[in-house]
């Protein structure tokens, strides 16, 4: 997706939504993000340029939102739910807005793989 699609600075999730995401480290092939979203909250339109993998630290249902405000995902729907402490992977993600709609925050640190 990163090749068909460009991800313009203005939208990475460091600069769109910056109360939801926290920069932990980077250097030239990694980048850490600590992103958490408190239930009832939903983030600034916002993309994920690089692949990475998830560490749940907690876990709350949420809905992504495209462009256009059309759900993309709802979690609520998924065939298997995220235990805390298990680890996903995430392709880049184009522009998104989530919105945590459970009762918990959504807390994730994500490893980002940019080489």
């Amino acid at each position: 997706m990163g090749d068909q699609w460009k991800f313009p600075d203005e939208l990475d999730a460091l600069t769109a939504a910056p109360q939801h995401h926290k920069l932990l480290f980077e250097n030239d092939f990694v980048r850490v993000l600590d992103t958490n979203i408190p239930s009832g909250e939903k983030t600034q339109l916002h993309t994920h340029r690089y692949p990475c993998s998830l560490y749940v630290l907690s876990w709350s249902d949420f809905v992504r939102y495209d462009s256009n405000n059309n759900v993309m995902v709802d979690s609520r729907t998924l065939a298997k739910i995220p235990s805390v402490g298990s680890a996903l992977w995430s392709e880049p993600l184009i522009p998104h807005s989530l919105k945590n709609v459970g009762d918990k925050d959504l807390h994730v640190i994500s490893v980002e793989i940019k080489k």
